[in-house]
Parts: C-alpha cells; sequence; structure tokens
C-alpha cells in the first residue's frame, strides 16, 4: 500500500468507525430483535416471523401507514411546489435577494420541536381568539383538536419549514442554466409559460429529482411535529410511522414488535426512492 493510499485510508477510517458504530450495528441489532418478544428489557425468546405477520394484522398499524402515506404524498407536492415558486421568484431581478434568501431559509435552521411548540401556541389560542374576534366559526376551536383536520395543521408546519431547503437547491438549479438557452429560446419565440417548460423545467429535472427524493423521505419520516403538536392524538388520528415506533417501541413494551415495523419501513422508505429515482431518471432520458 503506497503512502497516498494510506492517507486515504487515515482519513476515511473515522467516519467508517462513527458509521457502523451509530449506524450498522443499530440497523443489525434491531433485525435481530424483530425476530423477538424483547420488551425493552428483560429476558426474550425467539418468535420467527410472528411479528411481522402481527403487523399485517394490526388496525393501529394500518392506521399510522395510512396517515404517513396521505401525509408525505400531500406534503411532497406541496413541498415541491411552493419552493420550486418561490425559487423563480428569488431567482428573478428583484431588490434583496440575498437578505430573502437568508429570511426563507430560518425555518430550516430552527429545531423541529421548537417550531412544532410556537405553532401549537399559535394553533391552540392565537387562532381561536381571531376566530372568536372575527366570528369565523371554523376558526374558533383548535384545529390540532379536531380528529378530522389535525393533520393539516401538521401538515402545515412540515411544508413551512421544508421548504426552505429545497428552495435553496432549486435556486441552484437554477443558477446552472445556461443564458444562451434562454437567448435561443427568445429567437425562436418562446416566452411566458412555454419558455418555463420547455427551457428551465427539463435543466432541473436533476434538482427536482433530488427534491422529490429528500421531500419524500423526510415526510414519511415525520415524527418532531407530531411530537411537539399533537403526540399522535387526538385519538390517535395523526400518529406516523416514526412516532408509533418510538411510542409503542420504547414505552410500550413493544419492542421487538416495533422493531420488525421498523424493518418494513425501511424497506417501505428504500422502495419509494428507487422507484421515484427510476421515474425522474426516464423522464431526464426522454428529454
Amino acid at each position: 500500500m503506497s503512502n497516498r493510499e494510506r492517507t486515504f485510508l487515515l482519513m476515511i477510517l473515522p467516519a467508517l468507525i462513527l458509521f457502523v458504530a451509530f449506524n450498522t450495528i443499530p440497523l443489525i441489532t434491531g433485525a435481530i430483535y424483530s425476530f423477538t418478544n424483547y420488551r425493552g428489557y428483560g429476558d426474550y425468546d425467539f418468535v420467527g416471523f410472528r411479528n411481522y405477520i402481527d403487523l399485517f394484522s394490526d388496525e393501529r398499524v394500518r392506521n399510522s401507514y395510512w396517515f404517513t402515506f396521505k401525509y408525505a404524498v400531500v406534503g411532497t407536492i406541496l413541498i415541491n411546489f411552493l419552493s420550486l415558486l418561490i425559487a423563480l421568484g428569488l431567482n428573478s431581478r428583484i431588490r434583496c435577494k440575498s437578505l430573502l434568501r437568508g429570511v426563507y431559509f430560518v425555518p430550516n435552521i430552527l429545531g423541529g420541536l421548537i417550531i412544532g411548540y410556537i405553532f401549537s401556541f399559535f394553533f391552540t389560542y392565537i387562532v381561536p381568539a381571531i376566530g372568536k374576534a372575527a366570528h369565523i366559526g371554523f376558526l374558533e376551536n383548535s384545529i390540532l383538536a379536531s380528529e378530522k383536520y389535525a393533520w393539516i395543521g401538521v401538515l402545515i408546519v412540515g411544508v413551512w419549514q421544508a421548504v426552505a431547503m429545497n428552495t435553496i437547491i432549486y435556486i441552484s438549479g437554477l443558477q446552472t442554466v445556461p443564458t444562451d438557452i434562454y437567448e435561443a429560446g427568445m429567437i425562436d419565440g418562446v416566452t411566458g409559460w412555454q419558455k418555463f417548460w420547455k427551457l428551465t423545467f427539463p435543466m432541473l429535472l436533476p434538482f427536482i429529482s433530488i427534491n422529490l427524493i429528500l421531500s419524500t423521505k423526510n415526510m414519511l419520516m415525520v415524527f418532531d411535529q407530531i411530537m411537539s403538536l399533537t403526540k399522535g392524538g387526538p385519538a390517535q388520528s395523526t400518529e406516523s410511522i416514526s412516532y408509533l415506533i418510538y411510542n409503542n417501541g420504547m414505552a410500550g413494551g413493544q419492542f421487538g414488535f416495533q422493531s420488525a415495523n421498523a424493518v418494513i419501513f425501511f424497506i417501505v422508505i428504500v422502495i419509494f426512492a428507487v422507484v421515484q429515482m427510476k421515474l425522474t431518471g426516464r423522464k431526464e432520458e426522454q428529454l
């Protein structure tokens, strides 16, 4: 081994050790526990695939998957639509662009729990007070107390925070589009919506792919907003998969069962990412 290769190995080794210690080993350990009846303490026995079979007959697990998928699909669409719209505005010829970009990025700097507690106060006290003062019936009660609409409150917070990072990525993509393309388009008479759809959009596809994968993954793994806003309520209507795994696995004595749930959830996220990459990659090839 040459000195150069040895140097590279020594540079990679600390990161590799940390990755294995805090990612690979816990992943393998969790997969092993998923085949047991471990409660998080005491002795346990191996039960084979019983936990995985029971997952498909557990109504609470099914409800958490339904809520999480609904939240992720709607959230991903809103995040990418709003962030692309904001990026187009911030990339245009306006004053104070750098300041505005910094302002729009602030939600991403704040912690999810902090933002959640702030919005919890806003939804619980401020909005109902405004609703009563303005005599607007549907605003007089907190949206977080509604079994039917509480997920919308959680969605608003999740989207508001996630838009920041996606906007920065889209701005980076817009700045890589060569001006020659727009000049050629103007000569061909391309203006307005056609300019975006035929010139800008195809050049942004790699960045759209990245944002779709990141936003879908983050929305599927929603946890902080649930913890700070609803804690899965009311009546478990906003219980995400991540929150269910944490709550019942750590405090509910279902460590082995929820480890199986975590393994299935990991596979689901991988499948989502692969499908998205295939679809967006095929679209890029067509264009």
